[in-house]
Parts: C-alpha cells; sequence; structure tokens
C-alpha cells in the first residue's frame, strides 16, 4: 500500500483557516486511490471529515464541517489537500488522511493511513 505522509496542522484561533496536505511517498501515486479526512479529537473516537473519489469529480462531507471544509486533489502531485476555513474549536483533533479502493465514511474501507497531524484552535 502506498505510505502517506501529512502536514499543515498546527495551532489557529477560531474563525481561522488552515490546509492540510497529504502527499504519497517516494514518488508514488494517488491515481486510483480514493482518499478521505478523518479525525479524533481529545478523549473521542475516530469521526468522518470528508472524501473524495478517485478523480476528484465526487466530494463528500460530514454535516459539521459542509460549507467550511474543501477536500480537494492533485493526482500529478500525488497530494489531497483538506482547506479548513471559519475554523471552531470543536474541530480541533488530531487529522488523518486516508486512502481506498472506494470512496466511503467508514474507516475500516480504507487501507492506508498518515502518520495524523494535530490541529489545535483555540478560542
Amino acid at each position: 500500500q502506498v505510505q502517506l505522509v501529512e502536514s499543515g496542522g498546527g495551532l489557529v484561533q477560531a474563525g481561522g483557516s488552515l490546509r492540510l496536505s497529504c502527499a504519497a511517498a517516494s514518488g508514488r501515486t494517488l491515481r486510483g486511490y480514493h482518499m478521505g479526512w478523518f479525525r479524533q479529537p481529545p478523549g473521542k473516537e475516530r469521526e468522518f471529515v470528508a472524501a473524495i473519489s478517485q478523480s476528484g469529480g465526487s466530494t463528500y462531507y460530514a454535516e459539521p464541517v459542509k460549507g467550511r471544509f474543501t477536500i480537494s486533489r492533485d493526482n500529478t502531485k500525488a497530494t489531497v489537500y483538506l482547506q479548513m476555513n471559519s475554523m471552531k474549536p470543536e474541530d480541533t483533533a488530531v487529522y488523518y488522511c486516508a486512502g481506498g479502493f472506494v470512496t466511503s465514511q467508514v474507516a475500516p474501507r480504507y487501507h492506508a493511513w498518515g502518520q495524523g497531524t494535530q490541529v489545535t484552535v483555540s478560542s
């Protein structure tokens, strides 16, 4: 399976923005992979955030992030992005990118995972 490497996490104030990146390591391509973003808030279980189809033609979002977050991909650069705008303290979590053979909001459907990146939103 492809190795995924995440970046872009950090501290941001409520109302601010961050963009997370998830790249394939070692020159691998993401073409053919459906990609998703998940997050795990402190003391809570992992939850679905967003997903995108192989070519980027279809996107899906969890209700709490609709209208604020945007998932996109650049298969030429083997990179998937999560643009997070109008951030709220409840967005604080470790964010993970994942790849799989289908587009899904269910974590077990994905077989490749990034290491996670911490996102903290202060009020």
